[in-house]
């Protein structure tokens, strides 16, 4: 598997920053068809079907950073500079 790992620093309270990887979350869960969920501070996904199938990663939430790990299946790491691009720029947004 090709791995993506994007890590973006804030200065938001962590509750905060878990609304806002949640959000995130469920942007990607309507785009992509991703199933999602809470383990702590780190919501877990992955693509049971649809165009990303077998894509799986994580969002962790801490005090000071979000990271974004995307695992992406062989027929996706032909995109992984555009994933990657989307994901930064959609944290960006969100945080």
């Amino acid at each position: 598997m090709s791995t993506i790992d994007v890590r973006r620093t804030h200065a938001l309270p962590k509750e905060e920053a878990r609304k806002r990887a949640e959000s995130l979350a469920k942007a990607m869960q309507s785009r992509f068809d991703l199933d999602w969920r809470w383990e702590g501070d780190r919501i877990l996904f992955e693509a049971p079907k649809g165009a990303a199938k077998g894509t799986k990663g994580s969002v962790d939430v801490s005090d000071e950073e979000v990271r974004v790990q995307i695992d992406l299946p062989l027929l996706l790491r032909v995109m992984k500079g555009t994933i990657e691009s989307k994901v930064q720029e959609k944290l960006g947004q969100v945080l």
